[in-house]
């Protein structure tokens, strides 16, 4: 059996090297790592070793294929996979482990133990700081979208509500998790609803959507719409579809929950005197919160959780700054080539996976929100306004890809988790 060097004075056979990438690639999968990257890094991993490889990930599966030269015979397994958590710390140590194998430190059979520890580390923020990302996401999130101050302090309250009930969903598992983004939108959009009726002034859709963004799926929308345009068609279509089936739980929660208040209270939907839009001088204080709300919901390391925040941050900068010269498109877009272009250069300087400062700012674009007040002007009555911004969540989701590809090819991106 041929044996082939990863780094000087290591030696992987064959089957050690089909073994190793296996255990990496569904362990990067579990932890949140795109299905690019993931190809891409699993590719690289297996030419380190001296085979080759061809990879492709799904959100359901992963298709392994390796062979020892262009002639040989290909092993080729289909790994069925549970839908990925998004949790950078864990992904962050998959890579330091991953690194001192690259670096000759380490060898595969020391870092199976390590790998299968890091599935047993706890997170680096618990409970309540789980529960303060919720907080600090539908506190930062309402004035962001026009909110006053009274649609900012229900939008927080409830938020903490919906953490809760995402526990509870959790402990209950199976049906509770997949109809959990209908019930926490429903017991949301009731609540707000019979507050609604004493503080008439109340903006239900941004109090219900702040409340809620946390698990709004413009991720996984603008993910799905990328993948399709890169024709990644399985995990395009699983992703787009996924993200478009809960903003539609999302929607008829809120709508089912609006609708059983009405027949309790009276309030009027619409309002001729809404609040007075949160003061942008306070954007010092509400709009780092969010951000680091988005940190804790990922499970950022302490470590990373700065590099996290400031690239969200340049990013916003950069969405100001595009949509001040021409419109929110050229925003998003300069706003995702700046995201792009630091996190690359962050993870070549500190070896760390892109993965865990990008996704949160490109979460932070939230493409999402737009497609939740589409459906939700729709149900109201106002269908063309509702198409049309249902459909500039799709603009968004291609204007991100757009930024994706200029910032790859400005600062080409180096094989990592």
């Amino acid at each position: 059996m041929k044996e082939s060097k990863l780094s000087e004075g290591s030696e992987v056979s064959f089957d050690d090297a089909w073994r190793f990438i296996l255990k990496v690639g569904v362990a990067a999968h579990k932890y949140g790592s795109t299905a690019n990257r993931l190809e891409s890094f699993l590719t690289s991993l297996a030419k380190g070793f001296g085979y080759q490889g061809e990879f492709k990930s799904t959100p359901v599966e992963i298709r392994f294929g390796l062979r020892e030269t262009p002639d040989s015979q290909e092993r080729v397994v289909v790994m069925p996979t549970a839908p990925p958590d998004m949790d950078f710390d864990k992904l962050a140590r998959l890579g330091d482990v991953l690194n001192n194998i690259k670096a000759g430190t380490l060898s595969i059979n020391d870092a199976d133990p390590r790998i299968d520890a890091i599935d047993h580390i706890s997170p680096p923020w618990g409970k309540f700081a789980s529960m303060l990302g919720y907080l600090f996401v539908g506190f930062g999130l309402a004035p962001l979208l026009g909110a006053g101050w009274m649609d900012t302090l229900f939008a927080s309250l409830f938020s903490i509500l919906v953490y809760g009930l995402v526990l509870l969903s959790a402990r209950i598992g199976g049906w509770a998790m997949n109809w959990m983004p209908l019930t926490t939108a429903l017991i949301t959009g009731f609540l707000a609803m019979m507050v609604k009726h004493w503080v008439p002034s109340l903006n239900l859709v941004v109090v219900i959507l702040s409340a809620i963004a946390i698990i709004l799926p413009g991720f996984s929308i603008s993910l799905g719409a990328g993948e399709l345009v890169s024709k990644r068609v399985k995990s395009g279509i699983y992703n787009l579809k996924s993200g478009l089936i809960t903003l539609i739980k999302q929607i008829a929660g809120a709508i089912i929950g609006v609708g059983i208040a009405s027949v309790f209270v009276t309030a009027t939907i619409t309002t001729a005197q809404p609040q007075a839009p949160v003061d942008q001088k306070w954007m010092l204080l509400y709009f780092p919160l969010l951000l680091i709300g988005l940190a804790f919901a990922f499970q950022v390391s302490r470590r990373d959780l700065p590099w996290a925040v400031l690239i969200s941050a340049l990013a916003f900068l950069g969405v100001e700054a595009g949509s001040s010269i021409m419109n929110a498109n050229l925003g998003n877009l300069l706003g995702t080539i700046i995201a792009v272009v630091v996190s690359n250069i962050w993870a070549r300087k500190t070896g760390r996976p892109t993965s865990i400062v990008l996704i949160p700012a490109i979460v932070m674009l939230v493409s999402g929100t737009i497609g939740f007040r589409g459906l939700a002007t729709m149900a109201i009555g106002d269908v063309v306004l509702g198409a049309n911004q249902f459909l500039q969540m799709f603009i968004v989701a291609l204007t991100i890809l757009a930024g994706i590809f200029i910032g790859f090819f400005i600062i080409r991106p180096q094989p990592s988790l």
